[in-house]
């Protein structure tokens, strides 16, 4: 290994450890052991050097005053944030003392972690941890927070994660960003989607919201919210019965294309119209376009399955190339995720074989305000790392009230004293990406990286890798999987005979390339990972599964007889709660904003920057308004997830429902419905 950390100066190469689909490399600038300065890589094939706002400033979190240098157990009341300094010894007696305890009374499922891609690290999300808690016998954690709806219905028709190379969307024709703000969440796809556009490419958004990806587009089409699967389907009426179908394609690589086509007859454009609010001659154009232009492009966001029925928009959606068979055109087909190209050995790195009660019961984080006011076997023990359920969970005041628990023993593993770990009773100091070491593979481009140490750990903090590590020896856990070396998890997790992509990815080629591409071949001629083979329009394993076997719209759940649909997207300083505390990043951002359509506005007698609470029964916010045409009437949408503030009242997530989606134990962040009105 590099011992970039005994270098006091020089340039090092790094990646960005974000939850970003880009995963740009970079390289960091250091002066008498200090990163000064983070750039983007200029050899980076994909990211070639270019880096968002959050990165270039990420020095400022580094260093930042409020990071934690050690641990800290609480000496005031649960909430009040008043903690005292202690040693990592006390810190891990403390912790394996009260579980002991808990097991022996109350057994290992009454302990339950909770942690998501706060650090992509591989070993950081999903390592040493897992390892743990396997051994441990603790209750399982459902990570579905994110895409895990989406997944699923892209799954149905496709088989896994698997797209196009985005590097050969540069001959895209045509690029629809669907439910995407992609220039605050995927900016080297807009790059290439810019480069295109200068020979001759049209690209089209469509969206809740006229954010800055619809701004930049040739045509914005503005949506309701929860209804793309709808939009979708008078496509696919469209592509049909002006036969732009591709005959050839569909007879090779598909199943179900002629009951698919009996199917859409009834989703005509004056229905789906209705349904959508995009107008009739709207879905005419937009399905005109996607049929005549070659190659084209569709770029499925996470925006489009955060509702009820997000599994079934995705799954729609990603018909569609299917349809047009532009799967075998170069720049042609979609991308949803391409994570398949890059999986790892999941088993030997996470352990599961180390969990003897298979049967452990599983606790889906997306209702964890509901699971931590459980009187039946409650969980008695909660640890989070790499999340902030505070902010990002859904129903956030049922989420604090269970916090609030004062026979919940909380530990909370983090750079800062996050919203979460002002309830805990011990708080950990975690190490920067920077300062450890760690494998990173994109869910979007295909090159797998790595991370070597490039500086000391900031005070006394430690990696998850460390800690778990002094947790298992406090517990008395004595198996090898514990003794692993950061070089031996990597070289067994990428020793990985089920993927084929993976092939000349190793640790050493890690080491002297920094980043290796997957060997990826074309989707067509090939076969798929679904029960046939083939692109599933009809699919057995959908009704199988209680599904409808074919696409459909199903309306978003009845949120309550409320006047607006409330999306809490994402903003374009911020990564869900990460920079949201940190002074730089908030500056650049500035405040936090409601934008509402201007007929709503003047009907309520709300000006542009007046101060509106908008409320339901879960909770309320109190947020500066925007007013415009950026969003359709009925419609609002909060940018950011903002840390907590004396007096503001902007915890956009003590709105949402926490209610499950229709596939993969998604959330439902954007089916919510409130009141609004003067403060």
């Amino acid at each position: 290994m590099n011992s970039y950390i005994n270098q006091l100066d020089g340039v090092f190469p790094s990646v960005c450890s974000l939850d970003c689909p880009d995963q740009c490399g970079l390289l960091l600038h250091k002066k008498n052991g200090k990163i000064i300065k983070v750039e983007g890589d200029p050899d980076h094939p994909v990211t070639k050097g270019n880096i968002c706002n959050k990165v270039r400033n990420m020095t400022a979190r580094l260093y930042d005053p409020k990071r934690m240098q050690y641990p800290l157990k609480r000496i005031g009341n649960k909430g009040d944030g008043k903690f005292e300094r202690i040693s990592w010894e006390e810190a891990i007696d403390t912790i394996t003392s009260k579980w002991k305890d808990l097991i022996n009374q109350n057994g290992p499922e009454s302990i339950l972690p909770y942690s998501f891609y706060g650090n992509m690290g591989n070993l950081s999300a999903e390592g040493m941890d897992r390892r743990f808690f396997n051994r441990l016998g603790a209750s399982r954690l459902e990570r579905s927070i994110c895409n895990s709806a989406g997944s699923s219905g892209y799954r149905y028709t496709m088989g896994g994660s698997i797209g196009v190379d985005p590097e050969d969307t540069i001959h895209s024709k045509l690029f629809i960003f669907w439910g995407v703000n992609a220039v605050s969440t995927n900016m080297h796809q807009v790059t290439i989607a810019q480069q295109a556009r200068k020979n001759g490419a049209k690209i089209v958004v469509i969206d809740v919201h006229k954010n800055q990806t619809g701004r930049w587009a040739d045509w914005f089409i503005p949506i309701l919210p929860g209804t793309d699967s709808a939009l979708a389907l008078g496509i696919m009426h469209v592509l049909f019965a002006e036969k732009m179908e591709d005959a050839d394609f569909l007879e090779k690589y598909t199943v179900g294309a002629e009951e698919l086509r009996q199917h859409v007859l009834q989703y005509d454009p004056q229905t789906v119209s209705a349904i959508t609010g995009v107008p009739v001659e709207d879905i005419y154009r937009l399905a005109r376009m996607y049929g005549q232009i070659s190659p084209a492009f569709i770029r499925i966001g996470n925006g489009i399955q955060h509702h009820d029925n997000g599994g079934m928009c995705v799954r729609t959606i990603s018909c569609l190339p299917g349809i047009t068979g532009q799967w075998r055109v170069k720049g042609g087909g979609a991308i949803k995720g391409n994570s398949v190209y890059l999986s790892h050995n999941a088993r030997a790195l996470q352990r599961p074989d180390l969990l003897k009660n298979k049967a452990t019961r599983s606790i889906n984080m997306n209702a964890i305000g509901k699971a931590l006011l459980e009187t039946e076997d409650p969980i008695r023990s909660l640890f989070v790392y790499n999340s902030n359920p505070a902010v990002v969970a859904p129903d956030a005041n049922k989420v604090r009230e269970g916090l609030m628990r004062e026979d919940l023993f909380t530990v909370v593993h983090d750079l800062f004293l996050t919203e979460t770990a002002a309830f805990a009773d011990i708080v950990l100091p975690a190490a920067a990406s920077f300062e450890t070491m760690d494998f990173y593979a994109s869910y979007w481009h295909n090159y797998m990286q790595i991370q070597q140490p490039v500086t000391e750990v900031y005070g006394e903090s430690k990696s998850n890798t460390d800690v778990f590590k002094l947790l298992a020896d406090g517990m008395g856990f004595d198996e090898q999987a514990f003794k692993d070396s950061e070089e031996d998890m990597i070289e067994q997790a990428l020793d990985n005979p089920y993927n084929p992509y993976l092939e000349g990815i190793s640790l050493q080629n890690l080491l002297e390339n920094q980043f290796v591409k997957a060997k990826i071949t074309p989707l067509f001629p090939g076969k798929l990972s679904t029960p046939s083979g083939k692109i599933e329009l009809y699919s057995k394993q959908m009704l199988k599964d209680g599904y409808d076997p074919l696409p459909v719209y199903n309306p978003i759940a009845d949120d309550g007889d409320l006047p607006f649909l409330f999306i809490p997207a994402p903003n374009h300083h911020f990564l869900n709660s990460t920079f949201s505390n940190n002074t730089r990043h908030v500056a650049l951002e500035k405040e936090p904003r409601l934008h509402m359509n201007v007929k709503d506005a003047r009907r309520l007698g709300i000006g542009d920057g007046d101060i509106v609470r908008i409320h339901n029964h879960r909770g309320e916010c109190e947020l500066k308004t925007a007013v415009g045409e950026n969003v359709l009437p009925g419609v609002l949408v909060s940018q950011g997830l903002w840390a907590d503030r004396p007096g503001a009242k902007q915890l956009v997530n003590a709105l949402t429902p926490d209610r499950i989606a229709d596939m993969g134990g998604g959330a439902t962040f954007f089916s919510g419905r409130v009141h609004a009105g003067k403060a």
